[in-house]
């Protein structure tokens, strides 16, 4: 492994790398919504800050010394990976939408409505994280699980407690994972026992995380602080409009919340704040609606508020596992968001969902389009798997306004990539690759038959971060 970024004397050191990277054979990744491009004999080639420094096509393997030369560089002075056929590069996988206290419920509270199930499963589990030892416990799980599967950025929504979120801040950093982290704002419809104290405590404990990461990502390499409102119904006026004017005093810092997620919430949100008719007017009015937004769901959809979002730039994490298996079965618009050019992303809501993995979101996100499909009459077109492989990476680069600095291999932007093998003894059980088989079929068994097996390397601004 490359060395990993540490903390030392409060600040994240991230090291150079120890000589640059060339990766030969063939790269898939997509250069807008509607085209991914399979380059076949491809040469890929990283500096050692991390950085992509060219992409060069069509490449006989006798031409790659000559093209390291023009780097500066040869055969001697690199980490040549050959990528033979059935191994190919992709961009890292975006989770935008990650609850990290659930890790340990996954799976867990199956058909209960929103509410009950927060009270029952949720909030009871979350107040655990008081304890930093069982958060620094549960939380190094947590991250090591989703490098495992690729995911080399991770909206996390930490649990109310300031020390356990600064905990789960300096884990992304030591373990190398590019993260938006928060700590959840809830001061009101949770028991006693798992609520902030006051409005003035929620707002202050959320200060005192944004200053903490400040200091150890002075500036946000890898850790972004996010504000994270769990949702209107969790926040009173006080904290909402306290979050809305962090918002405002600094435009560095995106936004999470949940937006129209189920019908439950939804009425409760007009029961509680019944001067507002639409979630979009709420949150807009509060400061919490903009371009940095990353709003999970988005299922229960009008004219109105899907406008709005469009045209506040709102970025949308879809979340089609937990969608479909909680207590209700949502089947958000997405067709809809991309034919607006909207942004979207894969959350895997864990443990809303049950799964963790960011590969069974895609194929998840591909049923449920097929039954808009079926809803609409035919208007609103399956996704192809595609479409769902650009949801999983330069959509959620989009939605977390990364897509300048990462989600797929443009030259200039810092090398977060997953190193793929569908073949070989270590190839778990992928669609068997056939000699008959073309590249892009391959990458199809992949999408749809794949798991973290397949991922063989894992690498964050050119770190390999993948505990084997």
């Amino acid at each position: 492994m490359s060395p990993s970024a540490t903390i030392t004397n409060g600040t994240t050191i991230i090291p150079k790398l120890d000589r640059p990277l060339a990766f030969y054979g063939t790269v898939i990744h997509c250069l807008s919504q509607s085209e991914v491009e399979i380059a076949e004999s491809a040469l890929l080639l990283v500096n050692i800050h991390g950085k992509i420094s060219s992409f060069h096509k069509d490449v006989k393997q006798d031409q790659i010394e000559q093209l390291l030369s023009e780097q500066g560089w040869s055969t001697e002075t690199v980490s040549l990976t050959i990528l033979e056929r059935g191994k190919f590069m992709v961009p890292g996988f975006f989770d935008t939408h990650n609850h990290a206290p659930q890790w340990t419920q996954r799976g867990t509270g199956r058909g209960h409505l929103i509410m009950d199930w927060l009270n029952n499963t949720t909030f009871p589990h979350e107040a655990r994280f008081a304890d930093p030892d069982y958060a620094r416990k549960t939380y190094a799980s947590c991250v090591d699980g989703f490098l495992k599967q690729g995911v080399t950025t991770a909206c996390y929504y930490g649990s109310l407690h300031g020390e356990a979120t600064k905990i789960l801040a300096e884990i992304c950093i030591q373990k190398g994972q590019r993260a938006y982290v928060g700590k959840c704002n809830m001061n009101r419809e949770a028991p006693d026992y798992y609520r902030d104290a006051s409005a003035e405590e929620s707002i202050s404990v959320t200060r005192d995380f944004i200053d903490h990461v400040r200091k150890i990502d002075p500036k946000f390499e890898l850790v972004t602080p996010i504000l994270t409102p769990r949702f209107a119904v969790a926040c009173d006026a006080d904290v909402l409009s306290g979050l809305g004017k962090i918002a405002a005093e600094d435009p560095t810092l995106p936004i999470q919340t949940h937006f129209n997620e189920t019908p439950q919430e939804m009425e409760i949100t007009k029961k509680l704040y019944p001067e507002f008719e639409n979630e979009s007017d709420l949150y807009e009015h509060f400061g919490l609606l903009n371009e940095r937004s990353v709003l999970a769901h988005c299922i229960y959809m009008d004219e109105y508020d899907m406008s709005r979002l469009e045209h506040l730039n709102c970025g949308i994490a879809h979340c089609p596992v937990s969608n479909t298996t909680s207590g209700t079965f949502g089947v958000a618009p997405v067709r809809e968001y991309l034919r607006r050019g909207m942004k979207v992303g894969l959350g895997t809501d864990s443990g809303g969902g049950f799964s963790s993995s960011i590969m069974d979101c895609m194929r998840q996100a591909f049923v449920v389009s097929n039954a808009k499909k079926l809803s609409t009459g035919g208007a609103d077109k399956s996704l192809s798997f595609y479409e769902t492989f650009y949801l999983a990476t330069l959509g959620g680069a989009r939605v977390c306004n990364l897509d300048g600095i990462v989600g797929n291999f443009q030259v200039g932007k810092e090398f977060d990539a997953l190193e793929i093998h569908t073949v070989g003894k270590n190839a778990g059980i992928v669609t068997l690759v056939e000699d008959t088989d073309s590249t892009a079929k391959i990458f199809e068994k992949f999408i749809m038959s794949g798991d973290d097996r397949n991922i063989a390397r894992v690498f964050v601004k050119g770190r390999s971060v993948k505990e084997c």
